[in-house]
């Protein structure tokens, strides 16, 4: 917890220095790591929320490269939760991405992407909550939150920003996240809702939502994985049935008395130690790399990988290798810790480190178990929604999405089949149901949209534009 101040919080000192400035905004023509301007508008800023205005979130704007007056505005939301939209932006669905060069001391390049969704809407990347990227509370207690708070306070910086934005106050609007975001999405559509009726304003035009390997219901995820491992060829029909006998259906909180399980699960556990759980097909690579005295200048400096210890803190050797598909995760943190990056996103002075997922320093309480009667009073609503799943995550494996989504017991539209990208490949397989939730696997698909972009672009145009998949 030796992190939690800087990582939430702006020391007092700065604070005394920093002017309020709510709703401030700027327009980026130019972002280090890219040669020449930028060939999309985006603009960055900081909104105030919270009951005191002491939580400032950071946003990312990208307006539609189509037609931005008309096409939908979404905004995006990381999951976590304490992940950074710089998750969404560089990685899954944006218009910049890593090259993925082998780091070399200068500061990592970017590249225009083929599959960015700003192709056909304008998306709005938030960091929530607060100790989220480059979003911070003034005090410990306005960095004190939960998932009911942040629907709140999510719906306090939407109307916040349409306020500063006027002219897309009439484009068609969605939500959107995936992972975590599962337990927030579907809360933010109905609290936008309720807002609407109570005449809140400015009124939202909301119309649904978009959910990627969403989690839904505590342990649902968990207990799925078992059975997911099986269908992938991961564990034994043996092994699987004598889980399903001596667990009784629950994989979790087992009962250590119950020794015939707690085997079995040790042994599940055994056979799956090695996996990549995000992606079960690619190597087991680290996550996120500790580097906990980068240079605020990179372009500076020129480093060798051995001379990398000298301010990571890692041994070389155990520097994540450049065909790891996690390394684009190593390359964020220099990037997004490097001060001309934060001069030309506007970020505030005195901002210590950023961290992709800051989720062990927030100081968070998981106070939603269950967020699927959200997604039956949006359906009561009619709002449309997409909910897809990469079919080789087995962090929230397609099967447990299936079983919430099919435990809603609405009839079915358009019955299994594939969905193609073009006449003879096959995408992954759909299913639509007539609370006009859409559900779609990516098949190849990982944890988030960025393990399989083109096919997650395509199905978001089609369905965005309310095309048949």
């Amino acid at each position: 917890m030796r992190n939690l101040y800087f990582l939430v919080l702006f020391p007092l000192s700065i604070l005394t220095s920093i002017h309020h400035l709510a709703d401030a905004s700027l327009h980026v023509k130019y972002l280090p790591g890219l040669e020449g301007p930028l060939p999309f508008e985006l603009e960055t800023g900081y909104v105030s929320v919270g009951e005191t205005g002491d939580v400032e979130l950071f946003y990312y704007f990208v307006k539609s490269e189509r037609n931005p007056q008309k096409d939908p505005l979404m905004i995006w939301l990381t999951g976590g939760p304490g992940c950074s939209s710089i998750c969404g932006l560089l990685f899954a669905n944006g218009p910049l991405a890593f090259k993925g060069d082998e780091y070399n001391g200068t500061l990592p390049p970017l590249e225009l992407t083929s599959f960015s969704w700003t192709k056909v809407a304008n998306i709005l990347y938030l960091e929530s909550p607060a100790g989220s990227g480059y979003s911070y509370a003034k005090t410990r207690r306005a960095a004190e939150t939960s998932d009911t708070k942040q629907i709140h306070q999510i719906d306090q910086f939407l109307r916040s920003w349409f306020v500063d934005h006027p002219e897309f106050i009439s484009n068609p609007f969605y939500v959107g996240g995936d992972s975590y975001s599962g337990k927030i999405v579907p809360g933010v559509v109905q609290q936008i809702s309720l807002g609407n009726e109570k005449g809140l304003t400015p009124l939202i035009n909301i119309q649904g939502y978009v959910l990627g390997n969403p989690a839904a219901r505590t342990n649902l995820e968990s207990n799925h994985r078992v059975t997911f491992a099986h269908r992938m060829g991961l564990i034994s029909d043996e092994l699987h049935e004598s889980l399903e006998s001596n667990c009784g259906g629950k994989f979790f909180n087992v009962d250590p008395s119950n020794a015939k399980c707690s085997n079995g699960l040790q042994a599940y556990h055994q056979c799956i130690s090695e996996i990549y759980i995000e992606q079960i097909l690619l190597p087991n690579c680290k996550v996120d790399y500790v580097l906990p005295d980068i240079p605020q200048n990179l372009p500076n400096i020129r480093t060798s990988r051995r001379e990398l210890k000298e301010f990571s803190g890692n041994d070389p050797s155990s520097l994540p290798p450049p065909n790891c598909f996690t390394y684009r995760y190593f390359l964020s943190a220099f990037w997004a810790n490097d001060e001309n990056v934060r001069r030309a996103l506007g970020v505030k002075k005195g901002f210590e480190k950023w961290s992709r997922c800051n989720t062990q320093n927030i100081p968070y309480k998981y106070d939603i178990q269950n967020a699927i009667p959200y997604h039956v009073n949006n359906s009561r609503k009619g709002f449309r929604s997409l909910i897809y799943s990469g079919d080789h995550d087995m962090m929230v494996p397609f099967s447990s999405t299936e079983a919430w989504i099919k435990s809603l017991n609405y009839s079915i539209v358009d019955d299994w089949r594939p969905w193609m990208m073009t006449s003879n490949q096959v995408a992954g397989y759909t299913r639509t149901y007539a609370n006009k939730m859409t559900f779609a696997t990516i098949k190849g698909g990982g944890h988030t949209a960025e393990y399989n972009p083109d096919q997650c672009s395509l199905m978001f145009k089609r369905w965005i534009d309310g095309e048949s998949l």
